[in-house]
């Protein structure tokens, strides 16, 4: 009979455990008696909620190595898990990520950092979507509409009599009781009185929202004044475009740390004619392609000295030849398949140009011009190969996988040439940058 008794407190102790649902880690879950599908609707109704910018993070995040209002520009974005239970029912796990920027007064310890959530939001959601799974169920349980009275067949008066000789008596419910009397002035004092308190309920009713009201509007001021003071940094690059490059070194060959979305920032340490040095975390840095953010109104358009005007690419190049053989190197993506090569000379052989942009910019044109036709031929073409025949010159490859996903938009420019085999190197990287030592 212990054991029993043993065994059922374990249980209901699961059962507690299973309902609150309250995981470590910053990973919060919650069962629900309804199935999967009714709880990935009420999820994609309650999408909007799931992510956003917190105005301030006291209140979200647990405190960490720094104080909370140290950090600026918090986000958070919640992900949810759905998985059906043995019984028919649902459980949801919720996973917060926090971000905000970390100002230090020492620049170098300045940078975004992952904030742990302390467990509001993801209550609040899994309240908010009880709340949303049990509308349907309000609607599915409200009292049916009483059904019209159909009126009684016609009997007989010997029928008519047999029922009321077996019917039952009927219940007589018991008078109610009336107030005495008096001329009416019990009555109007009953009824001054009980209007009187309700003007009282009403008032108190009034006030009460009024106070509330008093103190979202006070809330909210509060929270603009927060915003307001938060200083933004001068020294910010915005990413333009997703898929951008932030790599090792100032280098088309350079290492892919991971690739930016659109509109993500990060503080310039410095910048030259072709590359922005940036703060990623921390101590952590990394160099992203010029021409690929956009720059503090402090910052020229370009560190160069005036020049006079230099000749289009187009004017500068044409293509001499093309044909389709195998991969005339070594490396890997491409070793050893067929490609389609196009051969490149100057328009004018005496004339020097040692301009790495210009050659770029010409490759992407024809990357983009060729693109078409390596689609049509996907099965017999795995890439494109560009040969400068000069005695600057050199050669770039691009496979088909890696246009296709620069023509999709899932690639900048920038990102596109880090996914190029470049042959040699310091051809095409500008002179006079760090990335050509």
């Amino acid at each position: 009979m212990r054991t029993g008794l043993c065994t059922a407190a374990l249980l209901a102790a699961a059962l507690l455990f299973a309902v609150s649902g309250w995981a470590q880690d910053g990973v919060y879950e919650r069962s629900f008696p309804q199935p999967k599908a009714a709880v990935e609707q009420a999820l994609r109704q309650m999408q909007p909620s799931m992510s956003g910018r917190l105005p301030v993070l006291e209140g979200f995040a647990a405190p960490g190595d720094h104080p909370l209002n140290s950090y600026r520009r918090g986000f958070y974005q919640v992900t949810a898990q759905v998985n059906s239970t043995a019984s028919g029912g649902t459980v949801v796990r919720l996973t917060t990520k926090i971000t905000a920027w970390y100002a230090d007064s020492a620049a170098a310890h300045s940078g975004y950092q992952l904030l742990t959530s302390n467990g509001r939001l993801e209550a609040d959601l899994l309240d908010q979507l009880s709340d949303q799974l049990a509308l349907p169920q309000a609607a599915a349980k409200a009292p049916d509409q009483p059904r019209s009275v159909r009126s009684a067949p016609a009997t007989s008066n010997t029928d008519a009599a047999n029922q009321k000789a077996s019917a039952p008596e009927p219940a007589l419910s018991a008078p109610m009781p009336r107030l005495p009397d008096t001329g009416g002035i019990f009555s109007s004092s009953l009824s001054e009185n009980l209007s009187a308190n309700s003007r009282a309920d009403t008032q108190k009713s009034q006030s009460a929202l009024a106070d509330a009201d008093f103190k979202l509007q006070a809330e909210a001021a509060s929270l603009e004044e927060v915003l307001k003071n938060q200083a933004h940094p001068k020294n910010l690059v915005a990413v333009k475009k997703s898929g951008t490059a932030v790599v090792s070194t100032p280098s088309l060959t350079a290492k892919t740390l991971f690739l930016a979305s659109t509109h993500d920032e990060f503080e310039m340490l410095n910048f030259n004619r072709d590359w922005v040095h940036v703060r990623i975390s921390g101590l952590s840095r990394g160099w992203i392609w010029r021409d690929s953010v956009e720059l503090p109104d402090s910052v020229p358009d370009s560190d160069t000295p005036s020049n006079p005007a230099i000749s289009p690419a187009a004017e500068l190049f044409h293509v001499s030849r093309e044909e389709t053989a195998v991969f005339p190197g070594d490396w890997e993506p491409l070793k050893g398949k067929s490609v389609k090569i196009v051969s490149v000379e100057k328009a004018d052989e005496n004339a020097k140009d040692d301009s790495s942009q210009l050659k770029l910019a010409f490759a992407k044109s024809l990357l983009d011009q060729n693109y078409n036709e390596l689609a049509k031929k996907a099965d017999l073409l795995s890439g494109i190969v560009l040969i400068f025949d000069s005695s600057d010159g050199g050669m770039i490859a691009a496979t088909f996988s890696t246009l296709q996903q620069w023509k999709a938009g899932r690639l900048s420019d920038s990102a596109l040439w880090h996914q190029c085999f470049f042959d040699p190197p310091e051809t095409f990287v500008p002179s006079g940058s760090p990335g050509s030592k």
